[in-house]
């Protein structure tokens, strides 16, 4: 038996992710400033790091964003009464699944369905 999840707990969890999230977003901004090409003060394998760096920087915020964009959607479809159920079946997301990922949107059967496509 699925026990109905705390929907109290669940906003402070995704709150709480969603401030640390924009607080590491935030520091990781200052990171992805173009790199200069004046290969006077840097060395050409010195500016092939930085760019390196900057790339995995970028992708970085890539992935913060679009986590904070799952945690904005969670906490919208809490307001909305409709959190905690299946975007595809419109069955409950198992609680246990919520306990893991308070921003799912599918149930298990139907995540599993989506990864075979």
């Amino acid at each position: 038996m699925n026990p109905e999840p705390d929907i109290n707990k669940f906003r402070e969890l995704l709150i709480t992710r969603r401030n640390s999230l924009e607080a590491a977003h935030d520091l990781a901004q200052s990171s992805i400033e173009p790199v200069e090409l004046d290969q006077t003060r840097f060395g050409r394998l010195s500016r092939m790091d930085a760019l390196q760096a900057q790339a995995m920087h970028q992708e970085g915020v890539r992935r913060s964003e679009l986590e904070l964009s799952r945690i904005d959607n969670a906490l919208k479809r809490i307001k909305e009464n409709d959190y905690g159920f299946c975007l595809y079946c419109d069955e409950k997301i198992a609680t246990k699944r919520l306990e893991f990922d308070p921003a799912a949107t599918l149930c298990i059967h139907c995540a599993n369905l989506q990864e075979q496509q």
